[in-house]
């Protein structure tokens, strides 16, 4: 869950390394079991699943717990996730986007407006916050995989966009109906991929001084403790 537009930019606090890597196994595992429910259990042949494995193994989770959340989707032929988004406005106005993969939305709805009225924002309707930001597909790649010169050709070869080439990792940007066309011309040559994703990125940041971080940090952890949150997305630019 790194990136520019995702607040996970900003160092956890100390002590709670081990309950994010959980909470990161859990959400990741879900992501599995629903993809591999709605297509292919072949990874091959089903871009989403083939995409969710690659970032589980990324995190690091045991080979166990993926052949697992595959295997879990035959077995729970009730289970009824659905995709929703939530949209408003965090402390000190910053626009936010929730994305969740839920069995029960009035659950997770009536915990998400919580946790932002208890921060002092407001949950809006959809498109209330969206207009601040675009959906661009996001690919990134371990710098250790390729270098800057050989994947941004590869990139353009590929029908990308964009490629920038940050501290630890190269991120591809595509238009997002193109995700897994790129993705595939990118497989020819790349074999790990950090992530590979369909991202709100911020038309403009909102600079947030050293002395609001904290209340607007943990309003973001918060929103990620909960098991329906997938991602999250400001437009929250923090200063040191």
């Amino acid at each position: 869950m790194a990136g520019h537009s995702h607040w996970a930019g900003i160092k956890h606090k100390k002590g709670k390394a081990d309950k994010h890597k959980s909470k990161i196994f859990s959400k990741l595992s879900k992501e599995i079991t629903v993809a591999a429910k709605l297509g292919d259990k072949d990874p091959s042949m089903n871009p989403r699943l083939r995409s969710a494995i690659q970032a589980a193994r990324t995190a690091n989770m045991p080979k166990d717990n993926i052949e697992r959340a595959i295997y879990k989707s035959s077995l729970n032929n009730g289970l009824n996730f659905e995709n929703l988004r939530y949209e408003g406005f965090g402390p000190d106005k910053v626009a936010v986007i929730v994305e969740a993969l839920t069995d029960n939305k009035n659950r997770t709805a009536s915990n998400i407006r919580t946790i932002f009225q208890k921060a002092g924002g407001s949950l809006g309707t959809l498109g209330s916050a969206s207009h601040n930001f675009q959906q661009l597909g996001i690919i990134k790649i371990d710098k250790n995989e390729i270098s800057d010169e050989d994947i941004f050709e590869l990139a353009i070869e590929a029908g990308a966009d964009e490629c920038k080439s940050k501290d630890d990792f190269h991120e591809i940007h595509c238009a997002i109906n193109e995700i897994y066309n790129v993705k595939k011309e990118l497989e020819k040559k790349i074999t790990n991929f950090i992530s590979t994703e369909i991202e709100w990125i911020p038309l403009n940041g909102v600079e947030i001084i050293k002395e609001q971080n904290e209340g607007l940090i943990n309003f973001f952890e918060t929103l990620e403790e909960d098991d329906d949150v997938q991602n999250i997305y400001s437009n929250a630019k923090f200063t040191n």
